[in-house]
């Protein structure tokens, strides 16, 4: 059997943190799938594994095998590329205008980004969605859902939409089994809607699509929803939503506008917080770059809050625009917020310091435990590798730092 390997291109890794600390590229959300779950579905049984960081490997395993090709994590998967990669040999690579989409190495090659070792195969495939930077994630939010709707959908009927909704291209609303829609408004006229697996649509809700609500996740009373906007696994989202991508286990269950954003796993949004997702000036928005260490231009007039896994922010937090929070960064208090914080921050626009790794771990514990889960040794393996390579954006600390276990 095939092994296929995501592996992460390494500029556009750093170029897609803090997201990518706690995951390979290829398990980041796009539209209603991760990037693996959408490779998955199209290249079928196989084995599969990560070609990632070294900190990550014992979450999101290598699994060589005999035969292995590689696939670059940040590429969402068409029809055409799955054959292209089908139609490899050993020793061929797949590019596109000098970019390594995938590698099929000989038995006696070892993995590289250089394709100039191998025999480029040029692809033919003119249209498909990359992530190379952060606000790709939502910009590019409404395409990939487009596809990952017609993915999910296809030959399939949906459960009937409760006739005390109301609803505008009901043929493109569909809602798996185990779902709850009361009361609400479904306008998919501007994109496609879906509703996962035992998710819920609380009452006097209004959507525009394209808008996923993935599986066990919920819309509080009177959510007000511009696509093209996803909310990820078992989240709970309230408020005014326009072009927002939340991933996993996370909540913004009050009042409070959030646009132009991207929220990982385990976020806390505190009730009546804002974020601003344009200029007074209506100019060009600039955001935080791992890669440069500055500030550097997006080419976006709309783009608003990046925040990491873990992250948390209080009552009225208001977030400027074009703001990056890294992972477990935990920010309350009146007034803006710097516009990067790093990971592990404690405060606020008053100052800020070192969330402490024993505190972190209490108050992420508790919040795991409400979902029923365990925040496991790999996990807490993991975040603490992040706390120490995070290190050097907290300006505030001196070179010795003391209770950190």
């Amino acid at each position: 059997m095939m092994h296929y390997l995501f592996f992460d291109p390494t500029e556009t890794r750093t170029n897609l943190l803090p997201f990518s600390f706690t995951r390979p590229v290829a398990n980041l959300r796009i539209g209603i799938l991760t990037i693996d779950e959408k490779w998955k579905r199209f290249l079928g049984e196989a084995t599969y594994g990560y070609q990632t960081q070294n900190y990550l490997q014992e979450k999101y395993p290598l699994n060589l095998g005999l035969d292995n090709i590689f696939i670059n994590g940040s590429i969402c998967p068409t029809a055409i590329l799955c054959q292209e990669i089908l139609n490899l040999k050993a020793g061929e690579a797949l590019i596109k205008e000098n970019q390594l989409i995938a590698v099929y190495p000989n038995k006696n090659q070892n993995f590289s980004e250089d394709f100039s070792t191998y025999t480029a195969i040029e692809s033919k495939e003119s249209k498909y969605i990359q992530i190379n930077f952060t606000y790709d994630i939502f910009s590019k939010n409404g395409e990939a859902l487009e596809a990952d709707f017609e993915l999910l959908t296809a030959g399939r009927k949906s459960q009937e939409i409760p006739a005390n909704n109301q609803c505008v291209a009901p043929e493109r609303i569909f809602i798996e089994e185990g779902s709850k829609v009361s009361f609400s408004i479904l306008n998919a006229s501007t994109g496609s809607i879906y509703i996962g697996k035992n998710a819920e649509i609380m009452e006097g809700c209004k959507i525009r699509g394209p808008f996923a609500l993935c599986e066990d996740a919920g819309l509080k009373m009177d959510a007000k929803i511009y696509g093209p906007t996803t909310v990820g696994p078992h989240c709970k989202v309230g408020g005014e939503v326009n072009n927002v991508v939340f991933y996993a286990y996370s909540n913004k269950g009050h009042d409070g506008f959030l646009g132009n954003a991207v929220i990982g796993e385990w976020v806390n949004i505190g009730a009546d917080s804002n974020n601003s997702n344009l200029k007074n000036t209506y100019d060009e928005v600039k955001l935080w770059s791992y890669l440069t260490q500055k500030f550097e231009k997006t080419g976006l007039t709309f783009c608003g809050l990046m925040m990491a896994d873990h992250a948390k922010c209080g009552i009225n937090t208001m977030f400027n625009t074009g703001t990056v929070v890294g992972v477990g960064a935990n920010i309350f208090g009146a007034g803006f917020p710097r516009n990067f914080i790093p990971s592990f921050s404690w405060g606020g626009p008053q100052g800020l310091e070192t969330f402490v790794l024993n505190k972190f771990f209490k108050t992420a514990e508790a919040v795991c435990k409400r979902r029923n889960i365990t925040l496991n040794e790999i996990d807490k393996s993991i975040l603490k590798h992040i706390f120490e390579e995070s290190k050097t954006y907290r300006f505030w600390e001196q070179k010795t730092i003391s209770d950190i276990q």
